[in-house]
């Protein structure tokens, strides 16, 4: 069934702190055959992602502010506002802001269900209630990073390449 998440906006909706960086879930389908999962992310500086592919579901960046360097199968794209990069699945790629001040990016997750990048980051995020105390950046648990990226049809492959 699909978990609706009524008049949701970026005041509002569910706020985590995952890899260091606020993520807002705008959409989610928790049932697994949903169409897709959407994802407000405020990126901070210098963020990268591991070098990664998910096995099972697709994934895009619509860039509003700031910049994204996104690797795709080796190849390097600059994202800037108005970007759209599409990541389809079985395909490895990672990202990592590039831009000095913060980047917002929305992040479509298609299938949205509850295995995969939302169900793995909802496991692994911390919720945040008070959207003016976010928490302290700090290493993320790459083991535990691993275990549920598995858990969710995500392979890490390592560090980005470029």
């Amino acid at each position: 069934m699909f978990s609706e998440l009524t008049n949701v906006n970026l005041d509002n909706a569910p706020a985590y702190w995952f890899l260091n960086a606020r993520h807002l879930l705008l959409a989610h389908n928790e049932s697994g055959d949903g169409a897709y999962s959407l994802i407000h992310l405020t990126a901070p500086p210098r963020l990268e992602t591991p070098y990664h592919l998910h096995r099972a579901e697709d994934e895009a960046f619509y860039v509003l502010e700031g910049e994204l360097t996104v690797i795709r199968d080796g190849e390097k794209i600059v994202a800037g506002p108005g970007s759209y990069t599409f990541l389809p699945r079985g395909v490895p790629h990672g990202f990592r802001t590039s831009s000095d001040k913060d980047s917002q990016v929305l992040i479509h997750a298609i299938p949205g269900g509850k295995v995969g990048f939302v169900g793995m980051m909802l496991e692994m995020a911390i919720r945040i209630y008070d959207r003016h105390q976010l928490p302290a950046a700090t290493p993320p648990d790459l083991k535990k990073l691993s275990s549920l990226c598995e858990q969710n049809n995500i392979s890490i492959l390592g560090p980005l390449p470029i």
